[in-house]
């Protein structure tokens, strides 16, 4: 049985997630099962996911789909579904992101030393065509998140065991028991409410093992950034304060 899972959701990603299975597949960890949650996509995604994992029968690729519109409703399919085939640890990422080389062995370290909720630290990529500046304050911005967030009236209340945490959805992984304890992702889509948030304050009620991990790190897509400016892009994560007609930008 293996013991680790990685959760891919996906949409009308069919130019993009080949370069995401291939950083999984380029793992020094190995040791894992990758699942892709088709979200309903309209375009060749699941082809493509289909043929990478024909072409790379050496590491354990399964598809799933799941018709309601979410990446919190496609996360929370995916980690159930792998929950049900045995899996104990839970790692996600996005279809747009790479994780670096060492993320599912670091990841495992991050469990080792008895965390149950591991947040990692999200980067810029840098082969989008975003510039340079651009991509410092993006990543600064995320820096000033991680510490507002232990502030924000949302994140605070006494039922808490512990200080917030920032946990990106495309880089975190959490132990299967406690990620059915805390309710799983809310079954959302991505312009009603961050899932993310909400599984780490579900979580923040149960225990306090759970901690950022700089050195679990995954590299994230700047599309919304070169299609709607930093400004934009930055008022869109902060509780959706921008709210385009088309949020899903490929």
């Amino acid at each position: 049985m293996n013991d680790l899972w990685v959760i891919v959701p996906a949409y009308n990603e069919e130019h993009g997630i080949t370069a995401t299975l291939a950083a999984l597949a380029g793992q020094h960890d190995r040791d894992f099962t990758l699942l892709v949650v088709d979200n309903n996509s309209t375009d060749a995604t699941a082809k493509v996911v289909r043929d990478f994992a024909a072409a790379h029968p050496d590491l354990r690729i399964e598809i799933v789909t799941e018709d309601r519109k979410g990446t919190g409703a496609a996360a929370d399919t995916g980690m159930r579904h792998a929950i049900a085939a045995g899996a104990r640890l839970l790692a996600r990422t996005d279809a747009d992101c790479l994780p670096a080389p060492d993320w599912t062995a670091r990841i495992r370290a991050a469990f080792d030393s008895g965390l149950r909720l591991v947040s990692g630290q999200l980067i810029p990529r840098t082969d989008e065509g975003v510039r340079l500046l651009d991509r410092t304050i993006i990543r600064v911005a995320l820096e000033v998140a991680t510490q507002f967030g232990k502030l924000r009236p949302g994140n605070q209340d006494p039922r808490y065991l512990g200080p917030y945490v920032m946990t990106p959805g495309c880089n975190m992984a959490i132990t299967a028991e406690l990620y059915e304890a805390a309710g799983g992702f809310p079954r959302t889509a991505i312009e009603e409410l961050h899932e993310d948030r909400a599984l780490v304050n579900a979580v923040r009620m149960l225990t306090t093992d759970y901690g950022l991990r700089r050195d679990v790190r995954v590299y994230g897509s700047n599309r919304r950034v070169r299609a709607w400016g930093v400004r934009k892009t930055l008022a869109w994560y902060a509780d959706h304060r921008y709210k385009p007609e088309l949020v899903d930008i490929r």
